[in-house]
Order: C-alpha cells, then sequence, then structure tokens
C-alpha cells in the first residue's frame, strides 16, 4: 500500500461502528460514523504506531496499561491513556475511555464488566491503588494488554475524526493552508504517527476548555502554527516543532500550581520522534 492511499478524505477508520453510545458524559460519534472511504493502516504500521504510542505514555510497561497521575482526579487506562473519570467529576479535559469501550464493543470485543461501567468506580487515587493487584485492574490490564491493535485502530480514528471538527472551528482565513499542512504531514508513514499520537496526547484543539488564556495546544493550534516547509518530511519536522511551540506556551500560561514545566523535556522528546523515520 502506497502511503498517500493510508488518509482518504471520509472519517471513518477500517470498519463502521454499530454499538450504540453509552450514557453519560460526551456521548461518543462512533456510533454514526459511515466506512465509506475508511481509513486503513498496513498490520505493521498498526503494530508500529501502537508500541510507540505505548512507549510514549507509560514507557511500553503493562503496568502503565491502568495509571492514575499524582494530582489527577482520574486514571488514566490503556495504551494511549484514555481519561476515565469518576462520578461527579467533570473536568477541563475531554474524556475518551467510554469512548473507546464504544468503539471496541463496535468492533466485537468484549470489554471486561469493570470497564463498561460509565463512571470510573474508583473515586480516588488511594482506592484505586489500594485495587491496583486486585482482580478488576488485574483483568482489565490483561485484556488490554491483548488487544493493542483496537487501541491503535481507536485512536486512529479519532485522529482523522479530528479534522471536520477543526476546520469547522479554525479561523475560515486559516482552513485551506491548515487542512494542506495536515495532508502533507500525513503523506509519510512518521507524519501519520505523528498525527496519530498528538490527538491522543493533546487532543483536537476544538475543546474550548483545553486552553490556557485562550490560547490552546491540541492539534488544531499546531496546524495553525506550522511555518512553511519544502517536503513531506520536512512536514512533518515541522509539524513537531510547531508543536514543541504551542507546549511551551502552555506551560507558560498554565497555573504555577500546576508546576507543568516539569513535563517539557518528555513533551519536547515525544514531540522531536515525530520527524524520525517510523
Amino acid at each position: 500500500m502506497q502511503v498517500a492511499r493510508l488518509f482518504l478524505p471520509i472519517v471513518c477508520l477500517v470498519t463502521a461502528c454499530s454499538a450504540d453510545p453509552p450514557r453519560g458524559r460526551n456521548p461518543p460519534s462512533v456510533a454514526t460514523v459511515s466506512t465509506a472511504g475508511a481509513i486503513t493502516l498496513t498490520g505493521t504500521q498498526k503494530d508500529s504506531i501502537g508500541r510507540k504510542i505505548w512507549q510514549n505514555e507509560s514507557g511500553g510497561k503493562v503496568s502503565g496499561l491502568t495509571h492514575w497521575n499524582d494530582g489527577e482526579e482520574f486514571p488514566s487506562m490503556g495504551i494511549g491513556h484514555f481519561i476515565w473519570y469518576p462520578k461527579g467529576f467533570n473536568g477541563r479535559w475531554t474524556e475518551t475511555w467510554p469512548e473507546f469501550v464504544a468503539y471496541a464493543t463496535s468492533r466485537g470485543l468484549v470489554v471486561p464488566a469493570v470497564g463498561r461501567q460509565t463512571d470510573c468506580p474508583w473515586p480516588g487515587k488511594a482506592s484505586f491503588m489500594r485495587d491496583f493487584n486486585g482482580a478488576h485492574l488485574s483483568g482489565l490490564r490483561k485484556w488490554l494488554a491483548s488487544n493493542i491493535p483496537v487501541q491503535t485502530e481507536f485512536i486512529a480514528y479519532k485522529s482523522r475524526a479530528a479534522l471536520p471538527k477543526i476546520m469547522n472551528a479554525a479561523p475560515a482565513a486559516q482552513r485551506a493552508r491548515m487542512k494542506a499542512n495536515y495532508d502533507q504531514v500525513a503523506s509519510t508513514p512518521n507524519g501519520i504517527y505523528a498525527l496519530v499520537d498528538y490527538v491522543n496526547f493533546k487532543g483536537d484543539g476544538t475543546n474550548p476548555r483545553e486552553a490556557y488564556a485562550g490560547q490552546g495546544w491540541g492539534l488544531m493550534w499546531v496546524l495553525m502554527e506550522m511555518k512553511p516547509f519544502y517536503s513531506a518530511q520536512a512536514a512533518a519536522r515541522e509539524f513537531g516543532a510547531a508543536a514543541k511551540r504551542r507546549l511551551d506556551l502552555r506551560i507558560k500560561n498554565s497555573p504555577k500550581s500546576r508546576g507543568e514545566s516539569r513535563w517539557r523535556e518528555g513533551w519536547h522528546n515525544r514531540c522531536h520522534s515525530y520527524g524520525r523515520p517510523l
């Protein structure tokens, strides 16, 4: 398969999703997507991208498939650290775990019962860590470790599904340039990895709550931030450089109490990987 055929103009990945979306916060749009012009990845690309994302998020460790960061109000699940909110919490960040569960179910997989709950059943990190080696979380990690491809598919689906939202939300004068930037980045295997990983990493940029001082850092903002480039590989490198600039601005504008500067090196290393061959 030639790289240029990997990303086609209609939003979807691999198959249509027919399951009804779960009730609750941020009901996923997975159920309404058509199969026409499906995005496809080769098995090798899917495996490579999935393992890179897993390495980025938790060092490729099985223990990192169910994780709760210090200072956060929710756990992060799977290779993409999909956010799962406990009952009564509705934070700044877009919740993605229930959306992933709907996607996996639509693909014919049976997610463990504890993972199918709309609300995260652990109200805080302390209770989560007490149960970390218990049957529920151990079983969920085992299932996640055995189902890397569907997690990669979901992350890729989210990346391409972001593009129409971005085009609608972006300033009209910027849209043609942003679409051209996206298409050029998507024309190389490592560029595909960059687009897939970044939406999972920092979102599509259309959620107004995911911004500090009116400045966001998701994919929409990176596409607007990109400077001119002269080749497909240069596009992937510039995408990574633009992402670093937006993330540096996020750190500058973030509340001091969050201490986000401690993440700068890791964020930069991740973005630097986008310019390297897959």
